[in-house]
């Protein structure tokens, strides 16, 4: 489970213009999310409080052989009012989705001007977060320099390390059609550098006109299936001044964007060529409620291979059925206003049959004075049923293999989604399997007031005793 503390950062990122996913270390960040999942381990409690739009806490206690536990702390320099601290109104797709759809990217109008001409202060932030009882330190700093500009410190103070501990300087520059990072380490005297360049998707309207055109290219009927989305290229080089050694990597990523009409997916490919590793993952959101991921890995030296398959699916507070929607459309049928309602007969319904039609009027009928005037009176004439047009289902309807919602507009469908998607998921059930079959099982949501997280590790090759880890974690935030 995502902790508190992570989600508070974000919402400082996303308070002050910065865009995380726009890295490449974030590369196969939607991938790792559905296939490698941790697990909980023991019972685990948190205890987190964001006491003012500046200051948050966290206290966590947990088992595993031995209670420890950790002291969190976090200060803001910008108010982080845009924040759901209350555990019973946080998000869960915000806490808890592995499949996240890309950002768009920021807009750099000047020096001085964040996206959407909103003057930049240097904000910071200081996070500390303190184990007990082995007396480890962790420390993160972050300092926003300019809207594309971002210093990054953290640091680790442990006894066993070499030296007793390692700090890490990071510092990280967006310009939003491409971002460059530069790293330096006191573990190894190691130094690093990593670039991202986007291209396709919104990169063109960066350098156009501010207001951003609404149409994505599925808009025409003959580009209605064309995928709309962003292509990424980066690569990173490191060494090591101490132990005189280096590596590197390349990456490139697909990935759709929010605007993109039809089935959300991102497709990466990394290569190590010192290692002569390999490596593909594909997402894809199969629906809103499911998502899937596999990851295969491919070794040119040694001809070894390796794969992974991942899924999340989630679970409705109130899932309708398909039997109860078409009660739901013939209810909605028969109190349309004006619209006749005919039942059958009891004789029909004792023979199993519809009623007979009735007869068609017959023009010759009324060449017929007195007698067939009189009958009209009595008799009404017959009310022809016009058929109501096939209403297409919307796409949203057909992703989740179900009806529409009755006297509803499809076009309001994603405008009432977003407003409601936030608190119609009560947990999402994760699940990955890899070819040492090696399970990993996952059942997080909400209960009351409380966040909990279920999962246990398998190892189907040792049937004897399977389960490797099992645990629980709850949490709890106001």
């Amino acid at each position: 489970m995502r902790e508190f503390m992570d989600y508070i950062q974000s919402a400082f990122y996303s308070a002050t213009g910065w865009n995380r996913d726009n890295s490449y270390s974030s590369l196969n960040a939607t991938s790792d999310a559905l296939l490698n999942f941790p697990t909980p381990r023991g019972l685990r409690l948190t205890l987190s409080s964001l006491a003012t739009p500046k200051f948050a806490t966290s206290y966590q206690l947990g088992t595993v052989g031995i209670v420890d536990g950790s002291i969190s702390y976090l200060y803001s320099t910008v108010p982080l009012d845009d924040a759901i601290a209350q555990s019973d109104k946080i998000p869960l797709p915000d806490l808890l989705r592995s499949y996240r759809p890309l950002a768009e990217l920021p807009r750099r109008d000047g020096d001085g001007d964040g996206e959407g001409g909103r003057v930049l202060r240097k904000d910071s932030l200081a996070y500390g977060r303190l184990y007990l009882p082995a007396s480890m330190l962790e420390a993160l700093l972050v300092r926003r320099v300019s809207p594309a500009l971002q210093f990054q410190l953290s640091a680790v103070s442990d006894q066993t390390l070499r030296n007793g501990g390692t700090m890490l300087g990071m510092v990280q520059y967006d310009e939003g059609r491409y971002t460059v990072e530069g790293l330096a380490s006191s573990d190894g005297g190691l130094l690093g550098v990593r670039g991202l360049y986007n291209f396709g998707g919104d990169v063109g309207h960066l350098n156009g006109p501010a207001q951003l055109t609404a149409t994505n290219g599925n808009g025409g009927n003959g580009e209605r299936e064309r995928i709309y989305g962003r292509f990424s290229t980066g690569a990173e080089l490191y060494y090591g001044t101490l132990n005189k050694s280096g590596g590197m990597s390349l990456g490139a990523r697909f990935a759709t964007l929010p605007t993109h009409n039809g089935t959300p997916l991102t497709a990466t490919t990394t290569i190590n060529p010192l290692m002569g590793t390999i490596s593909w993952t594909y997402a894809v959101m199969a629906g809103s409620n499911c998502s899937l991921a596999t990851k295969m890995d491919f070794n040119v030296y040694s001809y070894e291979s390796d794969w992974a398959v991942g899924m999340e699916l989630w679970r409705k507070k109130g899932a309708w059925s398909i039997n109860r929607e078409m009660e739901g459309l013939d209810e909605a049928e028969a109190l349309v206003p004006g619209k006749p309602t005919f039942e059958r007969s009891f004789e029909a319904k004792m023979d199993w049959r519809l009623d007979d039609p009735l007869p068609a009027a017959d023009p010759i009928a009324d060449t017929i004075p007195d007698a067939t005037a009189n009958l009209a009176e009595i008799v009404p004439p017959p009310t022809v049923m016009v058929q109501p047009k096939k209403k297409e289902r919307s796409f949203q309807a057909k992703m989740e293999w179900r009806l529409d919602d009755p006297d509803v507009d499809p076009t309001e469908i994603s405008s009432a989604n977003e407003d409601g998607a936030d608190d119609e998921y009560s947990g999402v059930l994760k699940a990955r399997l890899d070819q040492h079959l090696r399970v990993g099982l996952l059942w997080e949501g909400r209960v009351k007031s409380l966040l909990f997280s279920l999962g246990s590790s398998i190892d189907l090759r040792r049937l004897d005793s399977p389960f490797r880890t099992l645990g629980l974690e709850v949490q709890f935030s106001s």
